[in-house]
């Protein structure tokens, strides 16, 4: 469904905006090891929000 690959795309947008918010508040403390492992689980978080929201919207479009 359609449905279920967005809400899936949704919560990895959703983590990786947590995990750039804690990247940042690591970043502001000079913690910057533990910063750079947020931003790295930030951007795991964006590609596969990015390859989720691809299949949602080719679902979406099949169902037309």
């Amino acid at each position: 469904m359609a449905r279920d690959e967005h809400n899936k795309a949704a919560e990895h947008h959703e983590n990786a905006a947590k995990s750039h918010r804690a990247a940042a508040e690591h970043h502001g403390k000079g913690d910057h090891g533990k910063g750079m492992e947020h931003s790295t689980k930030a951007q795991q978080h964006s590609q596969n929000a990015r390859q989720s929201s691809d299949e949602a919207h080719k679902k979406s479009q099949q169902q037309k």
